[in-house]
Formats: C-alpha cells, structure tokens, sequence
C-alpha cells in the first residue's frame, strides 16, 4: 500500500516560489508549481517516485538527467525513478507547471539534493 503524505489544500512557499496540492490520492500527488523569475529548484532526486511535468505558463529550462532542454506551455516531460532533474526560469515571467507524482512513498522528505542555489542539504 502506498504512503501520501501530502494533503489537497497544502502549500508551501520556496525561496524559488511556491507549491500546492491540487489532488491526492491511491499512490498519486497532482501539484501547481509557480517558479519565479530568474529563479531555479534545486538539483535533485527521487528515490520512491516519478513524475510528469506540464509546462502551462512561461518558458522554463527543464533538466532530466544530462539533457537541458528549453520548454514551452502545453510541453510535458517525465523523471524517472532516479533520475536527476531541475526546472529553471531564465526569464522575467512566472513560470507554473502542475506535477503528477506517481510512487510508493510521497512527501517532501523524498528530495535528495545536489545541488541547490538557496543553501539547503
């Protein structure tokens, strides 16, 4: 049985921006992600979940392995178990995505960091 951790209704504000939960579920966390200008989330990755990405508003710079990529609205990508991402807003507008994560176990405790512009391990 899966474990969710995440609730619909709670956020949380980043120094990058802010998150959300949208919906919840079986194995399944749906989130809005705004990433503010010139800002990035960290390097990182998951060892209990995937996810998918829909870029809806902006143009960020989304990294899935070794691969950085430019991406417009309507875009989607998916991180695989493992794999190091990062999604960046290069420019002067808000970047917003929703993530799907899919996996066994979610919540925040899931995030290995390697790298992060904000000071956070």
């Amino acid at each position: 049985m899966a474990e969710v951790r995440y609730a619909r209704g709670e956020s949380d504000e980043r120094p990058w921006g802010r998150w959300e939960v949208v919906d919840t579920g079986e194995a399944f966390t749906v989130k809005r992600i705004t990433v503010k200008p010139g800002q990035k989330l960290s390097l990182q990755l998951h060892h209990h979940r995937e996810e998918h990405w829909v870029i809806v508003k902006g143009n960020p710079l989304v990294t899935v392995g070794d691969e950085a990529r430019p991406m417009r609205p309507n875009e989607h990508v998916f991180i695989p178990l493992g794999a190091k991402h990062r999604i960046e807003n290069p420019t002067d507008e808000t970047v917003e995505f929703v993530e799907v994560q899919y996996g066994e176990r979610l919540d925040e405790n899931d995030i290995v960091r390697l790298e992060d512009s904000y000071g956070r391990g």
